[in-house]
């Protein structure tokens, strides 16, 4: 995408960066940041950076001869495709000829024992090197092609799925009520069953979907821009107990469609009905979307009322 610096100063140096090349790019600017840049007095400790006098061109320049010694790339945006996962899972072949290889375990949770297999199956297969994602998955570099395979069987015997089904790849939970004091319900084991319940009532089920739950109002797990977001609650079920539950967010999205997702007003679903409900709400996707429609846009679409 276009390349920005401080938005507040307006600048904006229009050039496109390939996805492979953005950790380059970006470190390229944050090292402007701190070889220019320079802090104001304590009590306003903003960074102010010398951007604003030199013009996004002189910006561009000192980047392109100082920090990445090649020219950047002027154009369009490429166009984003219909459906995309930023997670980097699979395996992908890196700079130098070698792979790294990202998997996925059940909504983020991985115990001290599993991540020592991690690290013996790193050693084993490339440098030692292991990375995590924003999107709770795991990376491990620098793998030769011949190793490739073995790597990612001994992941899979450890149930860290390469190629996990669109519901273990896009769903994300925050700790929840068992290690955060803040958390209101339960997210890991329901996330876990809320996965393993929609594996089994809707295999074939292929489209990139994400569900973001978190275990209180805070958005540690970025319910907002989840296709499905599940903020914890207290609530009353038909018999007037109080039970877990969520209230649901829908159509949230990343990417270059980017938008918060909707607050179905007053649709609140107990920890029980989960599954059904994200079932029904799946089905109806599956039944009405256009021919490479993404769930926030089908959402969109929908009325709040008939997806309550």
């Amino acid at each position: 995408g276009g390349l920005s610096t401080n938005p507040k100063l307006g600048v904006r140096l229009g050039a496109w960066v390939p996805l492979d090349e953005v950790p380059d790019v970006y470190g390229g600017v944050i090292s402007i940041f701190r070889d220019y840049g320079y802090r104001r007095l304590r009590t306003r400790a903003r960074l102010k950076f010398l951007v604003a006098d030199w013009g996004p061109e002189k910006f561009r320049q000192i980047l392109q001869d100082e920090y990445l010694e090649r020219e950047l790339i002027d154009g369009p945006a490429p166009e984003e495709p219909a459906q995309t996962w930023r997670d980097h899972l699979g395996v992908h072949r890196q700079k130098d000829g070698r792979f790294y290889v990202g998997f996925a375990a059940r909504v983020g949770r991985v115990d001290g024992s599993t991540l020592t297999k991690i690290a013996e199956l790193a050693d084993a297969h490339g440098s030692g090197r292991v990375r995590t994602t924003a999107e709770q998955k795991m990376i491990v570099l620098d793998v030769a092609e011949e190793q490739v395979e073995s790597l990612v069987s001994g992941l899979e015997a450890l149930d860290l799925k390469v190629t996990p089904s669109p519901f273990r790849r896009g769903t994300m939970a925050c700790t929840g009520i068992e290690f955060c004091k803040l958390a209101i319900v339960e997210t890991k084991a329901r996330g876990a069953a809320l996965i393993d319940e929609l594996e089994r009532r809707i295999p074939e089920f292929d489209h990139p979907i994400t569900i973001n739950i978190n275990g209180c109002p805070n958005a540690c797990a970025r319910i907002q821009v989840a296709d499905i977001g599940l903020k914890g609650q207290l609530m009353l079920d038909e018999s007037g107990n109080q039970v877990e539950g969520y209230q649901v967010h829908l159509g949230g999205a990343l990417g270059l469609e980017a938008g918060f997702g909707r607050k179905v007003r007053g649709l609140k679903v107990t920890s029980a009905e989960l599954p059904d409900y994200v079932e029904r709400v799946l089905g109806r996707f599956q039944e009405e979307r256009e021919d490479g429609e993404r769930f926030a846009t089908w959402a969109a679409r929908a009325s709040a009322e008939s997806l309550s």
